[in-house]
């Protein structure tokens, strides 16, 4: 029960309020959270590339969907444009053999009248006995007839050349309608590949400005931290001087030799101390120091037990 009051004794004026297990205490929680800093931000650096390989695939998914909608647009037009065409060559087809089966009927009455005339003619040449006049007369009939002849050709080839003509200008038409069509359709699909693209520029910048301000955030933080910490030791240290000064001038002579001793490992200790709180990272050298403090600890233990 002595043994262990004055080495509580000896460990308040040597330490203060502060004990070895409790410094030991605060070094496993600075690691601790030093190790949980590390793990935190390789894990939100695992989730951000997880979620730039998501908005990859969105955007792949999404550019081979706009691409499958604009072939099978094409491929409507194509069909429709094919039908068109179709439609029309077989609705020219029609109006062409018409026309023609109109013309050959014409014709057909025409050369019936013409059959009929003859024979009255040639009938009314029989009865007649004037045939210089009845020579004159079929004469002047063949040639109104040739005559007539070349009129229906000449209105056929004008009929047909006019036909010729309004199909051609129908079908440059046509082909000048659907070209101008492709091209909306190019400028469209044109502006929104360029929309996506200007999308997803803005939402990249806008994660790289997010990690940036994360970053500086956990900076500041860490430095607002170590200042805070810098200027508590910093407030203990002074306190401590002031009361081991106060402590001083009360000591007699004959423990000056202790006090000598307890001041290095004081100095010691608090070197340990500064080094664990400036580099904590540095675990391997903290350990050791550690267990150099230690052995420090326990010789002078033995040195002062032995003057006991």
């Amino acid at each position: 029960y002595l043994a262990r009051k004055f080495f509580s004794l000896w460990a308040k004026k040597t330490f203060g309020q502060v004990f070895p297990f409790k410094a030991r205490g605060f070094y496993d929680q600075k690691i601790l959270k030093k190790i949980f800093g590390e793990w935190k931000e390789q894990w939100t650096v695992c989730r951000e590339r997880k979620l730039s390989l998501r908005a990859d695939n969105h955007y792949r998914h999404l550019l081979l969907k706009l691409i499958f909608k604009a072939w099978r647009t094409y491929v409507c037009q194509q069909q429709g444009k094919r039908n068109k065409y179709y439609i029309a060559e077989s609705h020219a087809k029609k109006q062409t053999m018409l026309r023609t089966w109109q013309h050959w009927l014409v014709y057909v009455d025409v050369q019936r009248t013409k059959r009929g005339m003859q024979s009255v003619a040639v009938a009314f040449g029989e009865r007649s006995c004037l045939r210089i006049s009845w020579a004159m007369w079929r004469r002047q009939h063949y040639q109104k007839c040739s005559g007539h002849k070349m009129n229906i050709l000449a209105l056929q080839h004008w009929a047909q050349s006019l036909q010729f003509r309004a199909w051609l200008q129908w079908q440059e038409l046509y082909l000048y309608t659907q070209n101008e069509k492709q091209k909306d359709t190019r400028a469209v699909t044109h502006h929104q590949h360029w929309e996506l693209r200007r999308c997803m520029g803005a939402w990249l910048g806008y994660l790289n400005l997010n990690r940036v301000k994360k970053r500086q955030n956990e900076l500041a933080q860490e430095f607002h931290r170590s200042r805070t910490l810098r200027r508590c030791f910093s407030d203990w240290q002074l306190s401590w001087e002031c009361r081991r000064r106060m402590h001083a001038h009360q000591r007699d002579l004959e423990k000056q030799a202790a006090r000598i001793a307890l001041w290095r490992v004081f100095a010691h200790w608090k070197h340990y101390v500064v080094l664990c709180v400036e580099e904590a990272w540095q675990c391997d050298l903290a350990e050791k120091h550690y267990k150099c403090h230690l052995l420090l600890l326990q010789k002078f233990w033995n040195r002062w037990k032995s003057r006991l």
